[in-house]
């Protein structure tokens, strides 16, 4: 969640929270990000909020769409899905092999 700032709308600071998230690497390409449901939830926002910040990430090629499948982070170097999606690897798995 975060703590609101009362001079700027709020999903300007959602905005620029997903975008930190994505550009810091939390949301891998090709992996799923938040949809207007769990955003809305997860910031305590409307989730026609949730949909303009989703919008938002769509136009500035962070984010893309799969018809009824869901959103997910895009490849920064196409602003669409990844050629190849990398495996997220679990550091305590590896450890125990």
């Amino acid at each position: 969640m975060i703590d609101f700032r009362p001079d700027q709308p709020k999903s300007e600071q959602v905005l620029a929270e997903m975008r930190r998230r994505i550009k810091e690497g939390h949301y891998k390409p090709g992996y799923p990000v938040p949809g207007e449901p769990r955003m809305a939830e997860e910031f305590g926002i409307a989730r026609r909020t949730a949909r303009k910040v989703i919008n938002a990430l769509i136009a500035e090629g962070l984010v893309y769409t799969v018809r009824n499948i869901g959103t997910f982070a895009a490849d920064p170097n196409t602003g669409g899905p990844p050629e190849q999606i990398s495996p997220q690897v679990d550091p305590e798995q590896t450890e125990a092999e």
